[in-house]
């Protein structure tokens, strides 16, 4: 037991769940392909095409979690936990360029009025798929949760992605037999959810990168630990978080009374910092304001 709590410790979830991911996907990838070319069946060999997607991007999970898992140094003083939202938007990127493939492949087999013939070897494969790539998805989604990495959740909507298309499809293969037009119109249904995903995940981590607002329950928080460490209002504002996979930085802007000296200011500067990284886990680095109508009139 003291064993297997040590493989699923958060450090190493992104490992664990990396192989588990690629090991399961390339044995479903073979039997869906296999499953595809039985039964003629452009949507099958797409959705094996996309579970193959999904080794692909285990092995970012593994490159970018070893990456950002490196100390700082002098050309990276921050870390290099944004390794984590680059291997992200990389995934989502695979996942836009397989959407397409999909688009394509689908438009051709509507346009020439092609059809499948699908066989209980199809049923059975998918009824699999949809299984165990559920499975999949839920452990990435608990270990993202647990080890807080945004390129674990990107995984994770990959494998639900996988499910829920190779869902769509098994519903197809009891439906093929009366609409001809079938397969090729679940392989652009599939092609649209994982479109959707791709968007999703190069949103977040591109929002992330580029900098973000902190949420008003963070402000909030920071607000209150300032009201303890002084007894007079510091009219917090100017909030900026800049975040480094574990590290994250956040900047911000009090008041104090021009008359204080440098010194004063500096102990009471100090003291809030040092409450902040002890409470809510963040680097951070105040500026101070003249405390007059200018400045305290700023609400954030």
């Amino acid at each position: 037991m003291n064993k297997l709590s040590k493989k699923l410790d958060k450090n190493n979830l992104p490992y664990v769940e990396g192989i588990l991911s690629i090991i399961a996907n390339i044995l479903l990838f073979g039997l869906k392909y296999w499953a595809g070319i039985v039964s003629g069946s452009i949507a099958i060999m797409a959705d094996a095409w996309h579970t193959l997607s999904d080794s692909l991007s285990s092995v970012i999970v593994l490159l970018g979690t070893k990456f950002s898992k490196k100390p700082a140094d002098k050309d990276h003083p921050f870390g290099h936990g944004r390794a984590d939202l680059i291997a992200a938007f990389i995934i989502g990127i695979m996942l836009l360029l397989v959407s397409f493939d999909f688009m394509l492949k689908s438009y051709d087999a509507l346009k020439n009025r092609e059809s499948s013939m699908f066989g209980s070897l199809a049923i059975y494969v998918m009824i699999t798929s949809v299984v165990l790539k559920e499975l999949l998805a839920q452990f990435a989604f608990w270990a993202a949760k647990r080890s807080d990495s945004k390129v674990l959740k990107a995984d994770a909507w990959h494998h639900r992605s996988d499910a829920i298309s190779s869902l769509i499809i098994l519903v197809g293969i009891f439906l093929g037999k009366y609409f001809w037009w079938l397969d090729g119109a679940l392989g652009l249904i599939v092609a649209l959810l994982i479109g959707q995903a791709a968007y999703n995940i190069i949103k977040d981590s591109i929002y992330t990168l580029l900098g973000e607002s902190p949420s008003e329950e963070i402000v909030d928080k920071l607000k209150l630990t300032c009201k303890r460490c002084y007894p007079e209002d510091l009219y917090p504002h100017h909030f900026h978080v800049h975040s480094y996979g574990d590290h994250n930085e956040i900047t911000f802007h009090i008041c104090l009374p021009p008359e204080m000296t440098i010194r004063e200011a500096h102990e009471i500067v100090d003291y809030i910092e040092n409450q902040i990284a002890e409470e809510h886990s963040y680097s951070a680095t105040l500026h101070i304001d003249p405390n007059d109508e200018k400045y305290t009139s700023i609400d954030s």
